[in-house]
């Protein structure tokens, strides 16, 4: 089936599109903040520890199977840009049985899990009690969490960015009233907060299930059956999509490893050091909401043009989504060296942390400001599933922040190892931009469709 002729690329489209998953993004610290006020006025010192080490857990744990939101975007993409029906459905089913069988596989090794984790944290008996009640109750919304991926990236991959935002206020604002329910009124701990956090995810994924199927429902027209059931099977497709799924997880792990480096650094500097780091992180996190939604719109864009082979709208996809990017890079640059002072004044009353995160600022601007490059390249990649480039390009941004950290840090500090950490994210882009150069050559230009 071929569909209609997509709408133009302007700079305004772009921004409607991205402003929703901006939102979606921002939602998701302030439920920690929720589950963090809860057990502070509820629950206690051990059970604050408890909360902060099983979170810490399951970010590590989702953020490795991020694979299953950034594949499906980039495949659902491509197959709608190509008027492949059949083929939108078969890769939402591949990723939901993918992240069905993933999260069960969590639950069955829940025990081994807390236990290795909060061994290797060093926690007290306490805490290591409390957060393992924490995290059995948690882990049994892991099937629907990797489910809520695979949607995720099923409604960006087909442009949907106000129904994801739906989806995620829904998440985030059942899980406070449950977190605050169990935990606050019920009295709960931290077991509740994990209780509360599995329903939600549970409750939601069973809607945006729904949202899903009507929305497939409406634009099944082929004939065929609604599951195409051959396709799912079909090896060759299986092949590429477990390929893309190992070159995503596996530049995750060296993104991680790279920021888990960055700490391991600034603590062998001093608490002070460690803590204002910490702190400095938080604006780059922030800053990362806004970047991540135009990438997030320019994997959607560029996964329809890769899939329909268009050259002409890729080059301006890209063009205008880097575009209003990288405008927005300059405003969230400037505001951190105008206004960071006062942003770090509301993080923290520790005036040596204070002082020492203000005398860091340029460097966090300067890192925000040249980190759009690889926000909108990974993008790209994304959404024409060039995977291995992208594997590739982590490995190296990592090696070269590993050896320039080393001798920096040691000869200049902190400012030694931020220098580095901006090398980091700059030797990604610099070693996606050749790929980027390949991929445009291989679709067809205007001239010749």
């Amino acid at each position: 089936m071929q569909t209609a002729s997509p709408p133009a690329i302007t700079h305004t489209g772009i921004a409607r599109q991205a402003w929703p998953i901006i939102l979606a993004n921002a939602s998701v610290p302030l439920l920690g903040l929720v589950d963090t006020a809860v057990i502070g006025h509820y629950g206690s010192t051990a059970g604050l520890g408890a909360l902060a080490l099983g979170a810490l857990l399951f970010n590590f744990i989702y953020w490795s199977f991020g694979f299953l939101r950034m594949a499906t975007t980039g495949f659902i993409a491509q197959a709608d840009g190509a008027g492949d029906e059949a083929e939108v459905r078969a890769t939402l089913a591949r990723s939901l049985l993918l992240g069905a069988g993933l999260g069960v596989c969590l639950v069955l090794a829940q025990w081994p899990l807390a236990v290795g984790w909060f061994a290797a944290m060093d926690a007290s008996d306490l805490v290591a009690a409390q957060g393992t009640a924490y995290f059995q109750a948690r882990i049994w919304g892991a099937p629907a969490a990797l489910a809520l991926y695979a949607f995720s990236g099923a409604l960006i991959g087909l442009g949907h960015g106000r129904t994801l935002l739906l989806v995620q206020l829904l998440l985030n604002g059942l899980n406070a009233v449950l977190d605050v329910y169990f935990a606050g009124v019920l009295g709960m701990g931290a077991r509740g907060i994990g209780l509360g956090t599995a329903i939600a995810e549970w409750s939601t994924c069973a809607v945006a299930a729904w949202v899903l199927w009507r929305m497939l429902r409406e634009r099944h027209v082929d004939g065929a059956a609604f599951v195409p059931w051959a396709r799912l099977r079909d090896a060759a497709r299986l092949r590429r999509m477990m390929a893309a799924n190992g070159d995503i997880m596996v530049r995750t792990l060296c993104l991680l490893a790279g920021f888990g480096w960055f700490a391991s650094q600034g603590a062998r500097l001093g608490d002070t050091t460690l803590a204002a780091n910490h702190l400095l992180l938080q604006l780059v996190s922030f800053s990362a909401f806004f970047l991540d939604g135009y990438a997030f719109v320019a994997e959607a864009q560029v996964g329809a043009a890769a899939g329909a082979r268009d050259r002409a709208r890729l080059q301006r996809v890209v063009r205008v989504s880097s575009e209003l990017a990288a405008a927005t890079a300059v405003v969230l640059a400037l505001a951190i060296w105008l206004a960071g002072g006062a942003m770090v004044a509301l993080l923290t009353s520790l005036p040596d942390v204070a002082a020492t995160a203000r005398a860091f600022l340029p460097w966090t601007g300067l890192y925000v400001l040249l980190s759009v490059a690889a926000f909108q390249l990974d993008g790209i990649f994304i959404g024409a599933t060039w995977t291995r480039a992208m594997r590739n390009a982590s490995m190296v941004s990592l090696a070269a922040f590993v050896l320039c950290a080393w001798p920096a840090a040691a000869l200049w500090g902190n400012h030694g190892l931020w220098a580095a950490f901006v090398v980091f994210v700059v030797a990604r882009a610099l070693a996606l931009l050749p790929g980027y150069r390949r991929l445009a050559r291989t679709l067809t230009p205007a001239s010749a469709r």
